[in-house]
């Protein structure tokens, strides 16, 4: 499916992605130290720091999305460049998810009050993650990615009271009592 061209940019934009982190102060990995790949706890420093975690179901949906949006949007457009599309735009939202400015309204319009952005193998997962949801999209029913989606949703707001649809709700438009709900409260 990848010609080199596509490889190399491919590699180009992880590599950008990974040093415009870097300069940003992102460490590489959790700075807690632990080396198993995956958290589950969102309430601790190791949120978002390792490869797997709950939010990486939200970058899978993010794939699905990317998916549909590029499907309408470029349909004469190869599949391989709608992909390579999404993992840019994945890339640039890491980028832009981890400014000063997106992790301070996280803290502050959010149930993320302790979250510090993300390690940069956590960011970079994530766009490997976004690349799943788009790659599974590619092969599946519309309606299965739906489920899937729904399924996401459900499993996290039960889970960790969060998911994609109130995580973009809550960071442009704040609900407080959405907050509340979260917070367990």
């Amino acid at each position: 499916m990848f010609t080199a061209p596509a490889l190399l940019y491919l590699a180009a934009v992880v590599a950008g992605t990974a040093a415009i982190l870097t300069l940003s102060g992102r460490h590489l990995w959790c700075p807690i130290g632990d080396l198993v790949p995956w958290s589950w706890n969102t309430e601790s420093g190791h949120n978002s720091q390792h490869l797997l975690d709950p939010y990486s179901f939200t970058h899978v949906e993010h794939g699905i999305v990317f998916f549909a949006a590029l499907s309408l949007l470029a349909r004469r457009t190869s599949l391989r460049a709608r992909l390579l599309a999404a993992v840019t735009i994945a890339g640039a939202w890491e980028v832009v998810e981890n400014s000063s400015f997106i992790i301070e309204r996280y803290r502050a319009q959010t149930i993320d009050a302790g979250y510090y952005g993300d390690s940069i193998l956590n960011s970079l997962a994530d766009m490997g993650w976004c690349a799943l949801g788009f790659i599974v999209t590619s092969r599946v029913p519309w309606w299965a990615s739906v489920g899937i989606m729904i399924a996401f949703e459900i499993g996290l707001a039960i889970t960790i009271r969060d998911g994609l649809l109130l995580n973009v709700v809550m960071l442009i438009y704040p609900f407080d009592s959405v907050l509340a709900w979260q917070s367990g409260r």
